[in-house]
Formats: structure tokens, C-alpha cells, sequence
């Protein structure tokens, strides 16, 4: 069994180091899934690192492509590939690339980066698994941003129509994006009625609480996709990065770099 508090906190730890060093961006986005991502990875997705292709595997996608290194961290610490891969990441010539990437790298199913594609290419798995009589699940981390676009509602839509009781979408419901908050740059609200109107089973959750996610991503269903609203604070972790959409793009050096590490080692 994997210790998924010691597991979020290494996923944490890794992404800030990865992104300072590389120079890349978006580490507050990577923070509010730490816990979701320790979670799916540590309890809940049926994987076997040792076979990542393993046909009877729990499928996930990453749609809010730009956390990507939280996703490496977490396949990492997880047995599917060495820890010193991390090192290279946003690198000249490395396999890690910002945003994230399945081109040879072991437990990425799609790689993303262009917000609201992810879900379409969950949907289609979820179909496949269910035309072909398989038992595979399927979960799909969306950014609450990325809910304007038009096309995840279609794939919505679509997956409602069909009753993928194999689909599992997680909304990282942090309530910031690029530039701003969500109400001024295009108001969601009211969100969870939004998928219930659409068909879907909702249930909503502390995306830091490491219980309720394992609750909520664990639940008996019924014959409709589900929607888990994962309530979590962009930056998590870092005092000086929680709540703050310049961390959306800012890049942790020197003397920042250095407290946040000492924040999240604790």
C-alpha cells in the first residue's frame, strides 16, 4: 500500500524542482493536483508499473496538459520510470516535455497541452472499454478554466448519451486561471447543476482531503458518468503561492525557491 500523504508530498517537491530548474511555468496549477494526483496513483487506478501496457489497466488523461510535471512526479514515485528522468525535465533533448507527453514515456496514455481535447479522448476510451465488454475505468483531470470550452461539453453530452458508467472526470475546482479568477473571466456557476442538467452523477470534495478524494473516486455508481468537484487552492503548499495567479506562470528561483522548499518539507 502506498502512503499517499508521503507520496503527494514527493509529488509536490519534485514538480517545484523540476520546474525551477527547467525554467518552466505553471507550478501553482501543479500544486492544487498534487493530492488528487497521489490519490489516483497511490489507491485508486487499477496500473502495474512493471507492464505499463498491461490491457487491463485503469486509463488516465491529463486534459489540463500543463501540470504534466505533476504527472511525471507522480509516475516517478510510483515505480514507472528512475527519479533522475525528473532532472531533465523542460529540457534541450528530454523526453519530459512542459506540457505533458505519452512519447516514450511509460504510464502516459494521450499526451495534452491544447485545453478541451482531454475529455473527448476519455470518452472514446471509456466507449471503446465499453463496447468491447471490458472492465477498464477511465479518469479524466480537467482544470475548472478549461470548462469554457465548448468542446468538453459536447464530449459531455456524448458521455451522458451513453451512459459511460466507466468514466470518471475530476474537475481541479481552484477558481483561478491564466490571468484571473473564473467569475471575472467567464462565470461557471452554477457548475455542479450545470452536470446534473447534463445527465451526469456529481459529488463534490476537499481536493486536499486525501479521505474524501479516496471516498469520492471510490464510490458505488450508478449507470451515468461521474463528476467529481475537487474543491482545491491553487499553489497549495506554499504560503506565498496559494490563491496567487501569478504563480500560473511565474518560475520559483533563488530565495523563493528556497522558502518554498523549506514550506513543503515540513
Amino acid at each position: 500500500m502506498i502512503d499517499t500523504l508521503q507520496l503527494a508530498k514527493k509529488i509536490r517537491i519534485s514538480a517545484l524542482k523540476m520546474t525551477s530548474k527547467g525554467g518552466s511555468s505553471h507550478i501553482g496549477s501543479i500544486l492544487s493536483i498534487a493530492d488528487i494526483l497521489a490519490v489516483l496513483y497511490g489507491h485508486v487506478l487499477r496500473i502495474n508499473p512493471a507492464n505499463p501496457a498491461w490491457e487491463f489497466r485503469d486509463k488516465f488523461v491529463l486534459s489540463k496538459g500543463h501540470a504534466g510535471a505533476g504527472v511525471y512526479s507522480a509516475l516517478s514515485h510510483t515505480g514507472f520510470f528512475d527519479t533522475e528522468l525528473l532532472e531533465t525535465h523542460y529540457q534541450n533533448g528530454s523526453l519530459l516535455s512542459g506540457h505533458v507527453s505519452h512519447k516514450g514515456i511509460p504510464g502516459v496514455e494521450f499526451s495534452t497541452g491544447s485545453l478541451g481535447h482531454g475529455l473527448a479522448v476519455a470518452v472514446g476510451m471509456s466507449l471503446d472499454a465499453k463496447l468491447r465488454g471490458k472492465r477498464n475505468k477511465v479518469y479524466c483531470l480537467l482544470s475548472d478554466g478549461e470548462c469554457d470550452e465548448g468542446s468538453n461539453w459536447e464530449a459531455v453530452l456524448i458521455a451522458a448519451h451513453h451512459k459511460l458508467d466507466n468514466l470518471i472526470v475530476i474537475v481541479d475546482y481552484n477558481k483561478l486561471q491564466s490571468v484571473g479568477t473564473n467569475s471575472e473571466t467567464l462565470n461557471l456557476e452554477p457548475f455542479a447543476d450545470k452536470w446534473r442538467a447534463f445527465n451526469w452523477d456529481v459529488l463534490e470534495c476537499n481536493g486536499h482531503s486525501l479521505s474524501e478524494l479516496s471516498d469520492v473516486l471510490t464510490t458505488n455508481r450508478n449507470s451515468a458518468p461521474l463528476c467529481v468537484i475537487a474543491h482545491t487552492v491553487k499553489g497549495k503548499g506554499v504560503s506565498f503561492m496559494e490563491n496567487q495567479v501569478l504563480w500560473h506562470y511565474r518560475t520559483a528561483k533563488g530565495e523563493e525557491f528556497e522558502k518554498a522548499i523549506k514550506e513543503l518539507s515540513m
